[in-house]
């Protein structure tokens, strides 16, 4: 029918859209893609503490599935932990403080978390961004590795 030809050309356009900012532009598949290629673990936690994005990385430190889209931040951590993520996203939303970092031992590994308050232009508070990173190999840099050192082997 012309109605899903319609739709789908529409859909299409939408996907191939590039998100346009100040600093640039990028359609959803490269900023997808650009997610996954960090080593890190990223979750975004909107202003109603409703889970909204999540990136899958190449090495996922916490496992995820798309079943956590739109729940409550609450169901999302250990019991003993609830109480202490909901103060530190209350302390976000009054301005008390703008990060948060822990780290803890997981299978042998250090793992950094940090929660970053995101704001908007004028200061508001629009959600919470959750980053864990497995940070055990920074633990034996010493000196300088410049990017002239950098050799294709």
């Amino acid at each position: 029918s012309s109605t899903g030809y319609s739709t789908g050309r529409v859909f299409n356009q939408l996907t191939e859209a590039l998100l346009q900012t100040e600093t640039g532009s990028m359609t959803p598949a490269e900023i997808e893609q650009v997610f996954a290629a960090l080593p890190v673990d990223v979750t975004f936690v909107d202003a109603g503490n409703k889970v909204r994005f999540f990136s899958r990385p190449r090495e996922r430190i916490f496992p995820r599935s798309s079943a956590i889209i739109g729940r409550s931040v609450e169901n999302c951590h250990p019991p003993q932990s609830v109480d202490r993520v909901l103060e530190i996203i209350q302390a976000f939303r009054d301005g008390r403080h703008q990060q948060a970092s822990f780290w803890i031992r997981l299978r042998g590994r250090l793992i950094l978390i940090q929660y970053f308050a995101v704001r908007d232009k004028h200061g508001g508070y629009m959600g919470t961004l959750e980053v864990s990173q497995d940070i055990t190999d920074w633990q034996q840099l010493e000196g300088e590795r410049r990017l002239i050192s950098w050799k294709d082997t």
